[in-house]
């Protein structure tokens, strides 16, 4: 009798346990930065940019970026905010259009052999963004 209890209380509590992990989002600490003030600040961008790359100092927000890229690319975003990924197409615009050598640092770090490319650029391409071959 106590046995099934235990095991029905573990049973409960691994529901539990999924149903509160499966909506698990990336914090919304920090999605009201100024993207716009960052992408028309090219120092404050290279700042991020070499944050994410491990060539400079990071800021909370540049951190809180830098831990959850790989899982993002890896999960298609699904922890991310509507806000984040409003942030996300924006930033990769921004970069393909205006800071190619950026865009180009950034895939070549996380995406070398343009495996994330091919599996989101209809994604992009719905979005308005052309992701470039190199």
């Amino acid at each position: 009798m106590f046995v099934k209890m235990i095991l029905k209380s573990c049973v409960v509590l691994c529901c539990v346990l999924v149903c509160v992990l499966g909506d698990e989002k990336y914090t919304d600490k920090y999605d009201n930065v100024n993207l716009q003030e960052i992408l028309e600040n090219k120092r404050l961008l290279e700042a991020y940019v070499n944050c994410v790359l491990d060539k400079g100092k990071c800021s909370p927000e540049g951190k809180e970026l830098k831990e959850h890229i790989q899982d993002a690319l890896e999960t298609g975003c699904e922890k991310c905010t509507d806000k984040q990924m409003e942030g996300t197409t924006t930033m990769i615009d921004h970069l393909v259009k205006h800071e190619r050598a950026m865009w180009k640092e950034l895939t070549d770090k996380f995406d070398p052999k343009g495996i994330w490319r091919k599996k989101y650029e209809d994604r992009a391409r719905e979005k308005g963004i052309v992701i470039p071959e190199d």
